[in-house]
């Protein structure tokens, strides 16, 4: 039996979520695996002739609420999207080049809690981005 590409992965979990797999979605699945690490709705939106402004924004939608796609606010204020690593996580992003890692913290969960009943509120979801620069691009600092 061959391994599961990330495709595969990525098809599978949409069936499984009760969504159809049309043509225009998978299209969009092929391009998001294409594009790397990070990309940008215009930069799927430029590789995927054909298919419309309006159905790219809601599949990036639905591939977020199902895990499939998270999205990142990176140190400028704009936003990136990159195929989720699985479950709950965080981001650290480089001002310099981009780089996004992804990091997951139980310490971060149980701080996210105790704000929520020390406040009152029923905390639905939250967003964590840290923000530096990556070793590749502290190392050409000192190179240069």
């Amino acid at each position: 039996m061959s391994p599961m590409t990330t495709m595969d992965l990525l098809e599978r979990t949409i069936v499984r979520s009760g969504h159809r797999l049309t043509t225009p979605r998978r299209r969009l699945l092929e391009v998001m695996d294409g594009l790397g690490d990070r990309f940008t709705a215009d930069q799927v939106l430029a590789a995927s002739p054909g298919v419309g402004r309006a159905t790219v924004f809601r599949t990036l939608r639905l591939m977020q609420e199902l895990g499939v796609v998270c999205q990142v606010v990176l140190d400028g204020g704009g936003v990136a999207y990159r195929l989720g690593s699985g479950g709950h996580h965080h981001h650290v992003v480089c001002s310099e080049c981009g780089a996004v890692s992804d990091f997951a913290s139980h310490d971060i969960e149980d701080l996210v809690a105790e704000l929520g009943r020390r406040s009152g509120f029923e905390i639905d979801s939250h967003r964590l981005e840290l923000y530096g620069r990556c070793q590749r691009c502290r190392a050409t600092l000192i190179l240069d």
